[in-house]
């Protein structure tokens, strides 16, 4: 009878752990850089894409509503915050697995030539989680 309990016990455990669905983590990935020469500057083109979103479910749309700011990290280690931010705001007909985001930006002359980096600070608005991503570029040669 006591193995019989005990028995009963280890399989109501197993069967309610099974089935929890592991909500997905947010996650960024894939950044990427690129610096444009222009006649003053420079334009500076940043992704990233980000998975683990929480979408809300409205009358069989979903809700995806994702914020983040872009700083820039120079040769020397500087950081300069928030040469970029914007809000995305999707509704779609159904769940979406990732989604990029995009950030451009322009540098005047007085950036010197160098190993620079892009750091994205994404905020899930709809679960509060956050991520980041980063990714090098270089201006000049």
């Amino acid at each position: 009878m006591k193995s019989l309990l005990t028995g009963l016990i280890v399989i109501t455990v197993f069967l309610i752990g099974c089935g929890k669905k592991q909500e997905a983590k947010l996650t960024a990935f894939s950044p990427e850089a690129f610096a444009y020469q222009l006649d003053n500057g420079w334009e500076v083109d940043a992704t990233t894409r980000v998975k683990g979103l929480t979408q809300v479910e409205t009358n069989k749309k979903y809700k995806t509503k994702i914020s983040f700011t872009v700083d820039l990290i120079t040769p020397d280690g500087k950081t300069i915050k928030d040469v970029d931010k914007k809000i995305m705001d999707k509704l779609e007909n159904e769940k979406i697995m990732d989604i990029g985001l995009d950030s451009q930006f322009d540098l005047d002359t007085t950036y010197a030539p160098g190993k620079y980096k892009v750091l994205f600070h994404i905020k899930d608005v709809n679960s509060g989680d956050t991520t980041s991503s980063i990714a090098g570029f270089q201006l000049g040669n």
